[in-house]
């Protein structure tokens, strides 16, 4: 039964996902044909015509159909950035993570699991719920009276266990993010070679180039070239964020559940 949630809930995450890509990809081409392709930011009132001076939005409506293409990438990296933000915070738990880290790691080390399991209910979020897992075992080895290798093999195996539970929620998404860290900047390139196979095209006219269809290829190149350094800079900025952040929580896990294996190997072998 377990497992049957566990895939329908899966299914359900990459049904919103996809919905979110297509959407953005749809407000994208919306934006670049309506709002940037307004005839009010060009000569003449049409698109047709040259950018009005000083108008960056009709220069990268210039850019051609890569545009909103791109615009797409960039709002799924604004969007998927926003929603991993929410989620880690929410994670690191409603207090200060240090501070909870170092009142955890001072109730372990005097034997005090309820004030410790007391802390993980105030704290909240992945980290606590974590360690609040193996406080627990900790309190059911203890009462077995489990010797202490194999009380700490159990209490290892609990902590591991919650923590494979909750890093599929921490690292949802951050697949979507490190794709469009390439995919920005492949998605700029084709553009870049589009414009230029438009400028290489007016040169090899016959007679006199078409300067104005040269212009516009180099143009259309230099923006998709622009949009898509931008969007991939983005995307890295925020999957190395959210995986620093990713990273701390898990250590601090891994920090407590030693600790508690510890203080259970020091208690049983007090009591030799």
């Amino acid at each position: 039964m377990a497992n049957v949630k566990k895939e329908n809930g899966s299914n359900g995450g990459g049904m919103i996902t996809g919905i979110i890509i297509v959407g953005c990809i749809l407000v994208g081409i919306v934006v670049w044909k309506f709002i940037m392709g307004a005839g009010s930011n060009f000569e003449g009132g049409v698109n047709t015509g040259h950018p009005l001076p000083g108008n960056y939005l009709a220069m990268v409506y210039k850019g051609g159909p890569i545009v909103p293409i791109l615009l797409g990438c960039l709002l799924m990296v604004i969007t998927f950035s926003i929603e991993r933000f929410m989620v880690i915070s929410k994670a690191a738990g409603t207090g200060n993570l240090d501070q909870f880290m170092n009142k955890m790691q001072a109730s372990i080390a005097t034997g005090n699991v309820d004030e410790a399991i007391a802390a993980c209910d105030k704290q909240k979020g992945s980290v606590a719920n974590a360690i609040k897992a193996a406080l627990v075992k900790y309190q059911e080895v203890k009462k077995e009276g489990f010797d202490s290798e194999q009380a700490a093999e159990m209490i290892h195996k609990e902590i591991e266990e919650a923590t494979s539970l909750e890093m599929p929620m921490l690292e949802k998404h951050m697949t979507v993010l490190s794709t469009l860290v390439s995919l920005g900047t492949l998605a700029g390139l084709l553009g870049t070679v589009t414009g230029m196979i438009k400028a290489f095209g007016a040169l090899a006219t016959a007679g006199t180039p078409d300067q104005a269809l040269l212009a516009n290829g180099i143009s259309e190149a230099l923006i998709n070239t622009a949009t898509g350094i931008s969007t991939s800079a983005l995307a890295i900025i925020m999957y190395n964020l959210f995986t620093s952040k990713i990273d701390t929580l898990t250590y601090s896990i891994d920090e407590a559940g030693t600790a508690i294996v510890n203080t259970y190997r020091r208690l049983r072998g007090s009591l030799k």
